[in-house]
């Protein structure tokens, strides 16, 4: 595609200098990875301004540069270097528009469903995943764990990637013969724009708590920013949303999609009934107009209920049959570190990413609901420095009540003091069923030998994550290999 042509995309206030007619070979945010005949997006971000990376840029072969600050470069370095200087009022939409338009938009050829919601979101793609691949469509699916192309794996470092690397994801999903791409829409993506442009068929909102405060300052901003999905679709798509939520009449209020509701409550469309669990998996029913659909699924929890019920409907209409819908929910594997349940002998530890004080109190909730009283809770669980700060006293109490004994430790410091975090989790705290271990592999330790033999354990916050993040370093730290560890011991 030549520049020409991708330049008519882009809302721009200003373009001066050389507008080559040469194809562009790229579009890059990173200097680094910019080659001959590139196209650079300088981006203000939060560690780096991309404004001074455009000399090594043009240096490197760009043939235009993207930029918001106009006076970050002189224009006598554009002219000299027969590149183009391309303003806009907000450079990440306009990296959205270049790339979507670079890879001929390619969430407009494949069937596009985000998930947004503070907890569910990675599970419930799981499911949907599997619902369409039962049905026999090739399905790419783009979340926190990892990327898949079908069967194929792509590693993956955002919840939602950057607005170039996901228009890239998705025409590789095309191309490889995807007629479906499901995928995780986090608050961070829809307020920096990563999803600006992405046309989708289905959204569904999962459930909002508190969470990333740290990012957004309110929750009415961490609101918003959920509503941004649901107030960008389409007339023609749907948006199926969790009617139990409190909010979700709110986040629904200015969409264009038509409506599809789930949950317990009786004016849902898509009706949760008769909800049971135990450490083998989930049985529940789903009604729809006349019809009643029993579900069972090997995940385990009424929040996994709520999950599968959100992919019955998704599935639903998107015209698959309701047989295939049942058995792609039956057929979703344990979706890794989430409320994943390994043990030996009759002691249990259940591994699970819940990080917030919602998915921690859900998580205590069905264990405490499948034990019923009859064997004692454990608890390890710690928070994650540079994150929100509000949630740890909340946390700590919750842990505390709901455990009968908590061992409070470290999950990923990053660049805070770790016992400052820990000070924050004990402020909330009132009883004296818990101890300190500041090592988190102590910590776990801890907790499987000094709890009784029937004992269920609940090692919380880092779920599916292979490191801990300390001063910046990632080193290698498994829950789930920790807990296995000392299980076999």
């Amino acid at each position: 595609m030549q520049l020409t042509e991708l330049l008519n995309s882009i809302h721009a206030i200003q373009v001066a200098g050389d507008i080559q007619r040469k194809d562009v070979s790229s579009i890059c945010y990173d200097s680094r990875k910019v080659k001959k005949n590139s196209v650079f997006v300088a981006i203000k971000g939060f560690n780096y301004d991309g404004h001074r990376f455009i000399p090594d840029a043009i240096n490197k072969g760009a043939i235009a540069v993207i930029l918001k600050d106009v006076n970050s470069v002189p224009d006598g370095i554009f002219t000299h270097e027969n590149v183009a200087k391309i303003v806009v009022k907000e450079s990440r939409k306009a990296l959205a528009e270049a790339s979507g338009k670079l890879f001929n938009d390619p969430s407009r050829k494949i069937k596009l469903i985000g998930i947004t919601g503070t907890n569910g979101k990675t599970t419930t793609t799981y499911f949907i995943k599997s619902i369409l691949e039962t049905a026999g469509e090739k399905t790419g699916l783009i979340g926190t764990i990892t990327n898949y192309i079908g069967d194929r794996e792509i590693k993956s470092s955002l919840t939602t990637p950057e607005s170039n690397d996901l228009n890239e994801l998705l025409y590789e999903m095309y191309n490889e013969g995807c007629n479906y791409a499901v995928m995780e829409v986090s608050s961070h993506s829809l307020v920096l724009n990563r999803v600006y442009g992405i046309n989708f068929s289905s959204a569904v909102f999962t459930n909002i708590t508190s969470d990333h405060l740290d990012f957004h300052n309110t929750f009415e901003n961490y609101f918003s920013a959920k509503k941004i999905l649901f107030d960008s679709l389409s007339s023609s798509s749907f948006a199926i949303y969790n009617s139990d939520d409190a909010n979700s009449k709110e986040i629904i209020i200015d969409t264009k999609a038509n409506l599809i509701s789930y949950g317990t409550s009786s004016n849902s469309d898509f009706k949760l009934k008769e909800i049971k669990y135990d450490l083998s998996g989930t049985t529940f029913t789903v009604e729809y107009k006349s019809n009643s659909y029993p579900v069972s699924t090997s995940l385990i929890g009424k929040f996994n209920a709520y999950n599968a019920c959100a992919a019955f409907a998704v599935g639903f209409v998107h015209g698959v049959k309701d047989e295939v819908i049942l058995k792609g929910i039956k057929n979703t594997k344990q979706v890794p570190g989430r409320f994943e349940v390994i043990g030996k002998g009759n002691k249990k530890v259940v591994i699970d990413y819940s990080h917030t004080a919602d998915s921690l109190e859900k998580a205590l909730g069905a264990v405490k609901d499948i034990v019923k009283g009859s064997v004692p809770i454990y608890t390890v669980f710690g928070c994650g420095g540079n994150r929100d700060k509000t949630k740890r006293p909340i946390m700590g109490r919750i842990a505390t009540e709901l455990s009968d004994y908590v061992v409070v430790t470290s999950d990923n410091p990053r660049f805070e003091d770790p016992f400052n975090i820990i000070k924050d989790i004990e402020a909330g705290i009132k009883k004296k069923n818990y101890k300190v271990i500041e090592n988190r592999e102590e910590a776990i330790a801890y907790a499987i030998k000094n709890s009784q033999e029937n004992a269920v354990i609940l090692v919380a916050g880092k779920g599916h994550e292979n490191y801990q993040e300390i001063n910046g370093v990632r080193n290698h730290f498994s829950d789930r290999e920790v807990a296995e560890k000392f299980l076999n011991k």
